[in-house]
């Protein structure tokens, strides 16, 4: 049986429509400061863990270590097909 991917929490929509905004304006991703300080969050870890969590659900990628060179992912279907033991 498979689970159904959760929903994002307000505030993961919250990061991801700065994210989007910001990336349409700038061409780049925001800073985990200027991230903050548009979702009203001072701390700087809690930008970062929301951000950590977005990536793991394939959502946004980044290419290097910092978070402003972040980009948006397209989700990918889920995969059919045979099951492997």
């Amino acid at each position: 049986m498979k689970r159904e991917p959760r929903p994002l929490s307000a505030r993961q929509e919250a990061v991801m429509a700065v994210v989007r905004s910001w990336i349409i304006e700038h061409g780049h991703g925001p800073t985990i400061r200027e991230i903050g300080a548009r979702v009203g969050l001072s701390s700087t870890s809690s930008v970062a863990y929301q951000l950590a969590q977005l990536e793991k659900r394939g959502l946004i990628s980044r290419t290097g270590r910092e978070w402003s060179s972040c980009r948006l992912e397209t989700p990918r279907p889920p995969r059919r097909g045979l099951r492997s033991r």
